[in-house]
Order: structure tokens, then sequence, then C-alpha cells
């Protein structure tokens, strides 16, 4: 396998890109956490980028939905927001005073699905902005990233209480504890496999759990290579970004595990996604965007 690696500065300085996401159209969009914006990113370099209306929002994790809208979670203004491709905003305020909404997932229920790191909830909002809200069974959880899993339910991390929890649509919650301790597991989603995936900031780990809820672990390669996000990819694998070792990875669904370094040193890459072409896209938090173009 050969990795091109290309980098795109961001259109302003002090842009902090963060989360990401790919549309079926192809383009890439992610937020701007220390800009306070949307960017957008073609495969020809041009990028756009779009102011977010509330100042000093803290834009986080990004997700693009099924009706082609753009979804995403403003940390620090207690928001979810919502954004049409010609640039329209719709902001919708969460009920509890900050709550730190922070991950994202749609729904097998075709509605949004977020954490709330502080609020220690799951959320859940339809299309017209109704919230429901649902307490985690343990104080100080700390839920961090949500992904929709293969049995009609969704999962997410408990990044201080050590568990990958589960969350059907009507709010019924099971939590499953990650053998190694204070793990800080943070990103999460689906392999090809029907396992849920995901990484241990803490533990230097990937992790996978059966719906059933057997945990396996791969360490990795680098030490303190603090894993950060992982998505899924088009061959039968998944993708992580290594904040600590400013590295991509790429583990199969066997556990063998490849590192790649990424050519900006200290670029500090937090979220990563797959485009439908197979191309790896990652957020650098040193005012760049990331792309992998892979040959098998």
């Amino acid at each position: 396998m050969q990795i091109a690696a290309q980098e795109y500065k961001t259109a302003n300085r002090e842009s902090g890109p963060y989360g990401i996401t790919a549309r079926q159209d192809g383009t890439i969009w992610f937020t701007e956490q220390k800009g306070n914006r949307i960017g957008r990113l073609t495969k020809d370099g041009d990028m756009r980028t779009f102011e977010v209306p509330t100042p000093d929002a803290g834009v986080m994790s990004i997700l693009s939905a099924h009706t082609g809208d753009l979804w995403f979670t403003e940390y620090k203004a207690n928001k979810i927001g919502r954004m049409t491709m010609e640039g329209t905003f719709t902001e919708f305020e969460l009920p509890e005073a900050n709550s730190s909404p922070y991950g994202l997932a749609e729904g097998p229920d075709g509605v949004m699905w977020f954490t709330e790191l502080s609020g220690n909830r799951i959320g859940r909002i339809t299309p017209a902005g109704i919230i429901t809200e649902y307490d985690l069974p343990c104080e100080g959880s700390y839920p961090s990233y949500i992904t929709a899993g293969p049995d009609g339910a969704l999962w997410f991390t408990e990044n201080q209480n050590n568990c990958i929890g589960r969350i059907t649509v009507d709010g019924k919650i099971t939590e499953y504890r990650i053998p190694t301790e204070q793990s800080g597991p943070v990103g999460i989603t689906t392999g090809a496999d029907g396992a849920l995936w995901f990484v241990q900031i803490n533990g230097n780990q990937i992790g996978r759990i059966t719906t059933a809820g057997e945990i396996t672990e791969f360490r990795l390669p680098s030490g303190n290579a603090r894993p950060h996000a992982i998505t899924a990819g088009v061959s039968g694998d998944l993708w992580f970004t290594e904040w600590g070792a400013n590295q991509i990875g790429r583990i199969t669904c066997t556990g063998d595990i490849t590192e790649y370094p990424i050519p900006t040193p200290s670029a500090e890459p937090h979220g990563i996604t797959v485009d439908s072409g197979g191309e790896v896209w990652f957020a650098e938090e040193c005012d760049q965007i990331g792309r992998f173009t892979i040959q098998y």
C-alpha cells in the first residue's frame, strides 16, 4: 500500500481545525475551534469559510446528515448547530446550562444524537429542534464521541468512567467496563466486521467491542501516541489520529497496525474522516487539513 500526503493551509490563521466530515458530493467540511467558523474544502484545494453566528461558540464535532445539512456541536455556547450548503445557520440551545455538547452521530431513527461532556447526558435532537436528554448512570462519566451501531442502538465512550456505553433509541442505557484501567476512551466508530472500535488516549491502545460487550485491546507501536479519533475505511480497515505521535494510524479488523507520519511536525491531528473514494482526511490544529491518497 502506497500513501501520498497533502496538506492544505486554512484560509485564516488561528483557525484550529478540530472536527471533520466528508459529504457524498466529495466536499470536506470541518470546524474551526479557534476561528469560530465552519470550513469547506474541495478536492482541488478550494477553501471557503462560514462564520458561526454565536461568538466563541467552541465548535467541535461536525457531521453531514442524510438530508445534506451539516450538524455540529458548540461546546462553549451550549448549543447544537445546523447549517445548509448555502451557509444558513440555525442554532438550538440545550435545556440545561453548561452541558458542553461534544460528540455527534446520526441515529437509526433519522435524528441527531449527541454527548454532553459536562452535563453527563446523551441527547437527541429532531430537525425541528426538539431535544430529549438521558442521564448517565454514573456521575462524571464525561461522555465523548458517539456513533450509530450495527444493532440499531447508539454507542459512545465514557472518557472518565472508563466504559463504553450503549443507548437504545428509546433511552435504555447499558455500560461495559474497559479492561485497562483509566484508559481514557475518546473516538468510536463501527467497523466492517460489525463490531465497535474505539481509541484509548491514555491506554495507548485501540479497543474493539462486540455488540454482546466482549472487548479486545490492541497496543499501539508508538509510545504515548495519544489516539484521539477513529473512523472506518472503505477496505475493511479503520483509520485513527495519533495526537501525541503526530501520526495517522491504520488498523485492520484482525488487529494489524500501521502508522504513517504527518509531514508537518507537531500538527496536532484531531478529527478524521474517509470519503467515498477511500481518501483519508484529518483536521490538524496547526491550521491545516491533511489528506492521504491511498493506492492498495
